[in-house]
């Protein structure tokens, strides 16, 4: 499959959503229309309804496009202008693409009726039965609601609870790594909820505790806070980390690095630590974001001594192939949140990241060397995550 690239992606994503504002409308528009008693009040239902639709429409870009430097807003403010236009922006996709497919699968039954009688000839006609007429219309108010149901559970539950990923993977030294990527703090990613996660990586006592970028949404006013929480874990040997597109999206490389530094976190751009452990010795190496940034993983590797097992760290998985030629024994990455949303189908799972890599999650290999890809704790785009759970992830290293 040849990945789908970022631009395409969004114009994908943009494309069907703003059908799917003007498919609904007119949905809506023609239900009211038919409804008895038609006249003024149809008319001022079908005003209202645009009117919320363009509202809660323009909201939810709004939020995805502008920086909004509110940390911690109160509940109530986060419920009704940050999440419900995220939950009717991502839900309307799927209730206008279920309708629009229920209303072709109608129209063509009722062109193969129309010529089975005229085929058949003339017979009589059974009267319009009102109940059948009650029943179909229950059912597509049920088919249109239904994904608003599943974002809404998205947004409001399955996003929260995370799990954790336990892997033993042969390294050439023995350690116990955690991974945390894709934290998105913002206005979805409260400093409250991080700690929730920092808390989870505390208890699983890491020996080393690796960041893999994209840690702010679109404002760097959140980014102290999320060092902050992150400076918690005191692992033994270090907390490292590397950057992601979001960071070059937003804020200069040497506010993010002077932050990290000051709060005992050791940023990798294209550079390595090596770090002496009772298991032995073993490098430490960040590049930089792939598509964003200036990545060398030439001079990341640069004076490792080829007999030092090497921990590759890079915000996007691509690097892997790369990686594995220079026989580096475990690349992580992030970058992708497993698809966020994943649909489990017959023939493999399915999501909008397997669109545009080979790598949207999981464990790969090739050779002696791996690929951990992980789902991230944070979101973009929309809060929503359907069987994609977050993830904190935790590697039990081990010698061969």
């Amino acid at each position: 499959m040849v990945p789908v690239s970022f631009g395409t992606f969004r114009l994908i994503i943009v494309g069907l959503a703003g059908f799917a504002q003007f498919y609904l409308f007119w949905r809506i528009r023609q239900a009211v229309r038919s409804a008895p008693g038609s006249g003024r009040r149809a008319a001022l239902g079908v005003a209202f309804a645009g009117i919320l639709i363009g509202v809660l429409f323009a909201l939810n870009w709004h939020i995805m496009y502008t920086p909004i430097p509110w940390i911690d807003p109160p509940t109530l403010v986060q419920v009704v202008f940050f999440y419900a236009p995220a939950v009717w922006s991502f839900g309307s996709i799927f209730s206008a693409l279920l309708l629009l497919i229920a209303q072709i699968i109608g129209g063509v039954a009722r062109t193969a009726v129309r010529i089975y009688r005229r085929l058949a000839g003339p017979a009589k006609v059974a009267p319009a039965n009102p109940g059948r007429r009650m029943f179909l219309k229950a059912g597509m108010g049920g088919l249109a609601a239904a994904p608003f149901l599943f974002s809404g559970y998205g947004a409001a539950y399955a996003g929260r609870n995370h799990v954790v990923e336990e892997l033993a993977l042969p390294f050439g030294c023995r350690l116990r790594v955690a991974q945390l990527t894709d934290i998105h703090a913002g206005i979805f990613m409260t400093r409250d909820r991080m700690r929730r996660y920092v808390d989870q990586v505390i208890a699983l006592k890491p020996e080393l505790f690796v960041l893999t970028g994209d840690y702010i949404s679109n404002s760097t006013v959140f980014f102290p806070d999320f060092v902050e929480e992150m400076a918690r874990v005191r692992a033994p040997y270090g907390t490292f980390a590397t950057m992601g597109n979001h960071e070059h999206w937003y804020g200069q490389i040497g506010y993010y690095r002077h932050i990290f530094e000051a709060n005992g976190i050791h940023l990798l751009q294209n550079e390595h630590r090596v770090i002496q452990t009772e298991g032995g010795a073993l490098a430490v190496a960040g590049i930089d974001d792939l598509r964003w940034g200036q990545p060398d993983l030439e001079a990341a590797l640069h004076g490792i001594d080829p007999a030092v097992p090497t921990l590759l760290l890079s915000h996007r998985p691509e690097i892997f192939p790369d990686a594995a030629g220079h026989r580096i024994p475990l690349t992580l990455a992030g970058h992708y949140h497993g698809g966020q949303v994943k649909l489990s189908l017959p023939g493999g799972e399915f999501s909008l990241a397997h669109l545009r890599t080979p790598y949207p999650e999981g464990l790969y290999r090739i050779g002696s060397s791996h690929l951990y890809v992980s789902r991230g704790i944070g979101t973009t785009f929309t809060p929503v995550r359907l069987n994609a759970p977050p993830e904190v992830t935790l590697f039990h290293l081990s010698a061969r």
